[in-house]
């Protein structure tokens, strides 16, 4: 029991502002309190006193839920990036990706549908001493293309804005 409040005027008050999730610890543990609970917001409740491998398992899960993990593979117009093995698949055939490309991939894929700066993506590559490192950005990105892209001199995957970055497009978030 918590003193001047409890649980539930905080949940409440947490949903006002968040989608946080939200797992009770209680000793409160009538139907209608759990009922309260969960009516309030609550993604899960568990009663005390409760085992510590138990509540392990039920913050494991409610993580799982509220933060999948990304996808690894990658469905684009003209081909799939599978991230786990660092592969492209483009018209039946397999292609690697250097550590740069998929580094580069990855950090596109993170923001995908959203421009990713020049100076955020060189960042990504070499850490925080990038500068000058613009020309070779560009060559990692065309050669990335030429193995995403049907037609990598005319792009629909990978984008370029001018004067600000590169946009990437998968099949989820169509153009």
């Amino acid at each position: 029991m918590m003193p001047r409040t409890d649980g539930f005027a905080v949940l409440k008050e947490i949903r006002r502002t968040s989608r946080v999730p939200v797992l009770m610890l209680t000793a409160r543990g009538e139907a209608e309190d759990r009922f309260t609970g969960f009516e309030n917001g609550a993604d899960d409740y568990l009663i005390k006193p409760f085992l510590p491998k138990e509540l392990l398992f039920r913050v494991h899960a409610l993580l799982k839920r509220a933060y999948p993990e990304p996808k690894r593979k990658v469905y684009l117009a003209a081909s799939t990036v599978d991230l786990e093995k660092a592969e492209v698949w483009k018209g039946g055939e397999c292609t690697g990706l250097t550590a740069k490309e998929l580094q580069l991939f990855e950090k596109l894929y993170e923001n995908a549908g959203r421009i990713v700066t020049t100076g955020t993506l060189c960042s990504a590559i070499c850490g925080e001493f990038w500068q000058g490192y613009e020309s070779t950005l560009s060559t990692h990105i065309r050669h990335l293309r030429e193995k995403i892209e049907e037609n990598p001199s005319n792009p629909v995957s990978l984008i370029t804005v001018k004067g600000l970055g590169y946009r990437l497009f998968t099949k989820e978030e169509g153009k």
